[in-house]
């Protein structure tokens, strides 16, 4: 029989779930169907210090009342506690539970006991699982297991930068972890870990979970939601900031609707697109339809054209009037193109922003043996050329005396520009470029002529079967542009205090290659920059998501990083837009493999790598808490893989 729920707990039924029994108590016995009454409630976490707001599902079977964390940030538990008779419903949840999985203990090889050092790391095997495998490390004197690798790229955590406090960084890309909840800290890494509990005994170390999420290797967020509230978020752009905010929003619970306008579709992983040329857009979805779908994240097709910030409405392409009652732009950067004859004619003339633009470049690139000129030796034109070189002539022309010169200096461009030179390529520096020239006469299906060639001003003629331009974005802001509410900085950008609101305007905030926000890093010291790094605009999204969420909550500082693949994998954090004066560089930048700092006066502003994991993840930790040792103990050759943290 189902007993109901007494109305002196002060709380209300919102609706019920029918559930399939469990297959098996704890005491062995199969368990009775059950019905499940959901509410949302304002608790504290147990894992989480600050008060949090939660899903909680109050299961009623035989006399005993028990408690399930059924958010989408925690995983599911069991526990028997006492109700305040002032808890009170605020929202309400859908959520599909299925029948529990009862979780097991799985001894670890090769571990015979939990001997480890505060920071230690231990990557094991699971026996009885093939190919699973965690990571196990001590923090505050506390044992603590995850998944083994990371949920973005699958990089083994083993090899990553673990804190005191507890914070894993991925050595590849940068995405952090909290060791004792497995929760995500920092972007790119799209979901948590796993977190299972560890015993020794019987000379062995055991972990306690279920072979799922052994092998997963990470813990989805149940973002299954119905709205519940007018309280309506709209998003204009679908690129890594929006889907930062999507995930945060959904994560901490937030019951209103959310509106995503994007002519683009689904949010992609944008990086590939330079970086490996892909052309199927299914294969760079950073999550399925359905997923949103099951969140009631509301996809428009559509391109917004302004924003009547007094009515707090959004005007579409298609004549929509939005209402929203936050707002978050997202709209990112727009290529810019040569306003020089002939590029705005001209056929096979590229930029590189969408799934259809690497569909349009691949598709006049054919099969191969295509003569390629790239106009812009920045990361974007310096990727496409390595992504081509090998099979294609590809000619690349910069202004600077080495590609990349400007944010990472001559002798670290020259490392580059000499491994894409090994592939095929040719550069073309200190050159500026004149026009465009035509092929042929003759005009192709679109009416117009194909490029056959890029002039440059010292007459030199690089013949072209296509070109791609690689010269830099602007910030996506054309639709506020003559919005009198609104004040746009010299380059198009918003500016935005430390929680990304956008100065001036009330329940609007902005995020990624539109914001100028006051950096804080070192040689920061509050100033505005503005980052187009994929995983600044994730972390900026993700903190606004929270934000709108839980009001009370701020943003986790985080420092700038981002990465390109060169011939070998470069990766970079900190920000050396206010400047850097010196540069110290270990390793061997003859092979390929150093750690350049960056210093302004004695301090080190930013640190790029290459095959030298993980002192970038390192740096980046210690820039973050303010360690970072100074430009003359690296030039002493301090190593910082050996600094505390």
């Amino acid at each position: 029989m189902t007993q109901t729920i007494p109305h002196t707990l002060g709380l209300r039924p919102v609706f019920n779930i029918s559930a399939p029994p469990f297959s098996q108590s704890r005491h062995g016995r199969h368990a009775p169907p059950v019905l499940f009454h959901v509410y949302t409630v304002n608790a504290d976490c147990p894992h989480r210090p600050s008060a949090t707001r939660l899903h909680w599902c109050f299961m009623f079977a035989r006399s005993t009342l028990r408690l399930y964390a059924a958010s989408s940030s925690y995983k599911l538990h069991l526990s028997s506690i006492p109700i305040p008779r002032t808890t009170t419903a605020v929202a309400s949840r859908s959520l599909s539970i299925p029948p529990a999985r009862m979780a097991q203990e799985f001894k670890l090889k090769g571990l015979s006991q939990l001997d480890l050092k505060n920071q230690d790391k231990v990557e094991a095997e699971v026996e009885g699982i093939e190919g699973g495998k965690v990571l196990v490390v001590k923090v505050g004197d506390q044992i603590h297991a995850v998944n083994a690798n990371c949920t973005h790229y699958g990089a083994p955590l083993k090899n990553g930068v673990l804190t005191p406090e507890g914070r894993l960084t991925c050595p590849w890309h940068g995405a952090c972890f909290n060791v004792k909840t497995g929760d995500v800290e920092d972007s790119p890494a799209p979901f948590a870990l796993n977190k299972f509990d560890v015993v020794e005994k019987n000379s062995g170390v055991y972990i306690k979970g279920t072979d799922s999420d052994i092998m997963g290797g990470k813990r989805r967020i149940n973002i299954k939601t119905k709205p519940t509230t007018q309280d309506r978020v709209v998003i204009v752009g679908g690129g890594s900031g929006a889907f930062g905010a999507i995930l945060k929003l959904r994560e901490f619970s937030f019951p209103g609707h959310v509106t995503v306008i994007t002519p683009e579709g689904l949010p992609i992983d944008r990086p590939k697109l330079s970086k490996a040329l892909i052309t199927d857009a299914s294969k760079l979805y950073l999550q399925p339809e359905e997923w949103y779908a099951d969140g009631s994240i509301d996809f428009q097709a559509d391109t917004v054209t302004s924003v009547d910030f007094n009515s707090k409405s959004v005007l579409t392409k298609t004549g929509k009037s939005l209402p929203y009652t936050k707002l978050i732009l997202a709209s990112g950067g727009t290529p810019r193109r040569l306003p020089l004859p002939g590029f705005k004619d001209l056929s096979n003339i590229f930029v590189l922003r969408t799934v259809n633009d690497t569909q349009a470049i691949m598709n006049a690139v054919g099969d191969k043996g295509k003569k390629i000129v790239i106009v812009g030796s920045s990361f974007i034109g310096m990727e496409v050329g390595n992504a081509l070189a090998k099979e294609n002539t590809v000619s690349i022309v910069g202004m600077e005396s080495a590609p990349l010169e400007r944010a990472m200096g001559t002798e670290i461009g020259k490392i580059f520009q000499n491994s894409l030179e090994k592939n095929g390529a040719k550069f073309y520096m200190n050159a500026s470029v004149d026009s465009a020239l035509p092929a042929s006469k003759l005009a192709d299906t679109a009416g117009l002529s194909s490029v056959g060639a890029v002039k440059l001003k010292d007459g030199t003629e690089l013949e072209a079967d296509l070109v791609i331009l690689g010269i830099g974005v602007a910030p996506a802001t054309e639709y506020l542009r003559d919005n009198s509410s609104v004040h746009l900085l010299k380059d198009g950008s918003l500016s935005v205090d430390e929680n990304f609101a956008v100065r001036g305007l009330s329940d609007v905030y902005a995020v990624g290659d539109i914001a100028t926000y006051p950096y804080n890093g070192p040689g920061g010291e509050g100033k505005p920059v503005r980052i187009e790094h994929w995983n600044v605009a994730q972390n900026m999204g993700r903190s606004v998501g929270r934000l709108i969420a839980q009001p009370s909550s701020k943003p986790n500082p985080f420092i700038p990083i981002f990465w390109s693949a060169l011939g070998s994998q470069l990766r970079y954090c900190g920000s050396p837009m206010n400047g850097w004066d010196d540069l110290v560089v270990q390793g061997e930048p003859e092979n390929g493999k150093f750690a350049a700092y960056y210093a302004k006066g004695a301090e080190i502003v930013a640190v790029a790598s290459m095959m030298m994991d993980p002192v970038m993840v390192k740096c980046a930790e210690l820039m973050r808490s303010g360690k970072m040792p100074s430009k003359s103990e690296i030039q002493g050759g301090m190593d910082v893989l050996q600094a505390n943290l």
